[in-house]
């Protein structure tokens, strides 16, 4: 299993930007399909976003999709999460996984039941005035 290491999170008033970004300790993210999730207080973790391996498909769900952006950087090694307009709805602890299944449809099967094979230790974002 891959070791990965998120960055990046912290504290943003309401409709400020951060954005994340995941990295594999000693490798390279680029045959992995990546996915973002995260875990409010008092909530279960949900599944918000991910970039497939080879087609570079992405998905988000409705919660973020127009607000987020993921985006894999090969030379950096790193699969990125830009989050903007961010509310105090988005505040939690993000996490990224990876795994090397691939294509839209597992993925989001993967996405939603959380199912990916590689995870990090999370990264707390939190969006208060």
């Amino acid at each position: 299993q891959l070791q990965l290491v998120e960055s990046g999170g912290g504290l943003v008033q309401p409709g400020g930007s951060l954005r994340l970004s995941c990295e594999a300790s000693g490798f390279s993210l680029r045959d992995y399909s990546v996915g973002w999730f995260r875990q409010a207080p008092g909530k279960e973790r949900e599944g918000i976003s991910f970039i497939s391996a080879g087609d570079e498909d992405t998905f988000y769900t409705a919660s973020v999709k127009g607000r987020f952006t993921i985006t894999r950087d090969n030379a950096r090694k790193t699969v990125s999460l830009q989050l903007n307009s961010l509310q105090p709805e988005d505040t939690g602890v993000y996490y990224c996984a990876a795994d090397l299944n691939r294509g839209r449809l597992l993925l989001h099967r993967l996405l939603m039941s959380g199912d990916f094979t590689s995870w990090g230790q999370g990264t707390q974002v939190t969006v208060s005035s």
